[in-house]
């Protein structure tokens, strides 16, 4: 048994309704033990091809025969077992066919409930809930609920998480909310044209296979190098394209309500409060267009874009309600780092620059693809200053700064007096950041 949020035991309440999941959900389950087949062939396609051509036809029907029904069972059976309910507190997740697993998620410490609906599961009219729980590694997945059963109960889950009372929970509903910007596919698909990781990958896919034919004559070797190759090509074009297609932002009471997907439609919530680091980022082949993808790093969230492409002028907005009283520095405010530090890294030195505000601890890295990562001084958990032999000849230190979640900002290649002097500096402004700071509410 695990729980996600305290281990005190609630007090016992009334019993609740269990309730199960959409009865297409054994047809999705059925596919595990396929799955599992179907990965060790791609793990190990010389062994996979060594085993078929030793089974006769009789030995493969027979085969099949036995392995979709015990497939059917499993996916049955591993549904049937599986119920949740919303109590006062929690929400309770109950699955296992052997060995049970229940999980307690305490309402408050729910950061973000996502509805996702795969291409299949937008045909059966079924959809995906996904929790982003404080403190846990992994999302928990209610998978497949009804699409209005599934909005209905991300509606209360979130007014619960927020304070309502049970029974008030109910009438809420979904928060209502305002667009703030759309994406074009043009834009996207030009944006990714424009990205030098689309052309290198394919570049690696189309030269690396034949060099590979040429020194081994093998073609399993050949097609066990090239298939990841040209995925790995997919993903940073037709994937990127496929996943962020029709990208909206909405503000709405429980924070900015992301919606993308060309075949699968996600819905995904940034948490109020919950950001540590917004990051600007221009490839070179975007500025003269004036683009710019904003990333993000959420504490308790796997959410890591808000962006992916749009002009300068319409994205800096949206990350000052991301950062509330936070502005976007401009270039000529960030300082470089000192001459010299081109003794420790030739001509990339010039990439990197700093600026400290009121709000923010601000760095910039990268000559090609320019990165601005901006930490609300409230966010810093804690500052600390690195000093390699070759840096300390030079008088050069860099200086970190850790946030809440497990990432680290650095200022790189700063003067050794200017990076004491921001290493205490930065500590001070944190301390009162955090005290200063507004609590993290949902709908307030």
């Amino acid at each position: 048994m695990t729980a996600a949020g305290t281990d005190r035991e609630a007090p016992r309440e009334a019993a609740v309704a269990e309730r199960r999941l959409h009865p297409v959900t054994p047809f999705r389950r059925a596919w595990a033990p396929v799955a599992v087949l179907l990965g060790w062939a791609l793990h190990d396609p010389d062994g996979a091809h060594r085993q078929l051509t030793r089974l006769t036809t009789a030995t493969i029907l027979t085969a099949l025969a036995v392995l979709l029904p015990a497939a059917a069972l499993y996916g049955f059976l591993s549904w049937w077992f599986t119920h949740y309910a919303v109590t006062g507190t929690e929400l309770r997740i109950r699955t296992g066919l052997l060995f049970r697993r229940t999980a307690h998620i305490r309402l408050e410490r729910i950061q973000a409930v996502d509805v996702t609906r795969p291409l299949l599961a937008r045909v059966a009219g079924v959809a995906k809930l996904s929790l982003d729980v404080m403190g846990t590694d992994r999302k928990d997945e209610l998978a497949y609920l009804g699409e209005a059963d599934a909005r209905a109960l991300r509606a209360e889950l979130l007014a619960r998480a927020a304070g309502f009372a049970p029974e008030r929970a109910h009438e809420v509903g979904e928060a209502p909310e305002r667009r703030l910007l759309h994406v074009p596919g043009g834009v996207l698909a030009v944006s990714l044209l424009l990205t030098g990781a689309t052309w290198g990958t394919l570049g690696a896919a189309l030269v690396v296979p034949p060099v590979l034919w040429l020194f081994t004559h093998s073609l399993w070797t050949v097609v066990a190098t090239a298939v990841p190759l040209f995925g790995a090509a997919g993903a940073s074009s037709v994937g990127r394209f496929v996943a962020e297609y029709d990208w909206t932002v909405a503000e709405s009471p429980d924070g900015l309500r992301i919606d993308r997907g060309l075949l699968d439609r996600a819905h995904e919530t940034v948490p109020p409060g919950r950001v540590q680091t917004v990051r600007i980022v221009e490839p070179l082949l975007w500025r003269r267009r004036g683009w710019v993808r904003v990333e993000l790093d959420v504490a308790g969230s796997s959410n890591s874009v808000l962006l992916p492409v749009a002009p300068r002028e319409l994205a800096e907005p949206l990350v000052a309600r991301v950062l509330p009283g936070v502005t976007v520095p401009p270039a000529p405010s960030l300082s470089r780092p000192p001459r010299r530090a081109g003794r420790c890294v030739p001509l990339w030195w010039r990439g990197y620059g700093l600026t400290v505000t009121d709000t923010v601890f601000a760095a910039r890295r990268g000559l090609l693809r320019r990165s601005l990562a901006l930490v609300p001084h409230a966010k810093v958990q804690s500052v600390r200053q690195k000093q390699g032999p070759w840096m300390r000849c030079w008088r050069l230190a860099d200086v970190h700064v850790d946030t809440g979640a497990d990432k680290t900002v650095t200022a790189r290649l700063r003067g050794a007096e200017e990076a004491a002097r921001l290493l205490h500096a930065q500590a001070e402004r944190s301390r009162t950041g955090r005290r200063d700071a507004r609590p993290d509410r949902w709908m307030t």
